[in-house]
C-alpha cells in the first residue's frame, strides 16, 4: 500500500489563462511557480497546494466530465466571506455551509469550477 500524504496539485483546463491565474492569486495569493508558453500552461500555487492550468478557449464550462470540486483548507477561514465579499465573488448556497466539524464556502471560478473553502481539514474527519 502506498502511503498518502496530501493532493499533490489539481490539473485544470481553462478558458483564459491570465484571468485564472489572476483570480487564484487575488483570493489564495497563489504565485507562478512555473511558466510553460510551449503548452500554453502555467503552475501556479503555494507550498501546501498547486494547480496546474492549461489554456483552451474552446472549453465548455457545462460540461465538466464528472468533477465536482476542489477543496483548499484555508488557515484565515474567518476572513473569507469579506475578501470574497470585497473580490466581487458571489458564495453559493446562501453563504456559509457547515459540515461536519466545519464550515465551507463555496465559489466559482472565471471558468465555473467550484471550489470549496473549508475551515476545519478534511471536516474533521
Amino acid at each position: 500500500m502506498l502511503i498518502v500524504s496530501g493532493i499533490d496539485h489539481i490539473n485544470l483546463q481553462v478558458r483564459n489563462l491570465k484571468e485564472s491565474c489572476d483570480f487564484y492569486s487575488s483570493l489564495l495569493g497563489f504565485v507562478l511557480l512555473e511558466d510553460m508558453p510551449d503548452s500554453k500552461g502555467r503552475i501556479i500555487g503555494s507550498a501546501t497546494a498547486k494547480l496546474a492550468l492549461y489554456e483552451n478557449p474552446n472549453l465548455d464550462n457545462q460540461d465538466k466530465s464528472g468533477f465536482s470540486h476542489v477543496s483548499f483548507h484555508i488557515n484565515n477561514f474567518q476572513d473569507c466571506e469579506a475578501l470574497c465579499n470585497s473580490l466581487g465573488i458571489d458564495m453559493s448556497y446562501g453563504g456559509v455551509v457547515a459540515w461536519q466539524k466545519s464550515r465551507s464556502i463555496y465559489i466559482k471560478d472565471p471558468n465555473g469550477y467550484e471550489i470549496e473553502l473549508s475551515e476545519v481539514w478534511g471536516g474533521g474527519l
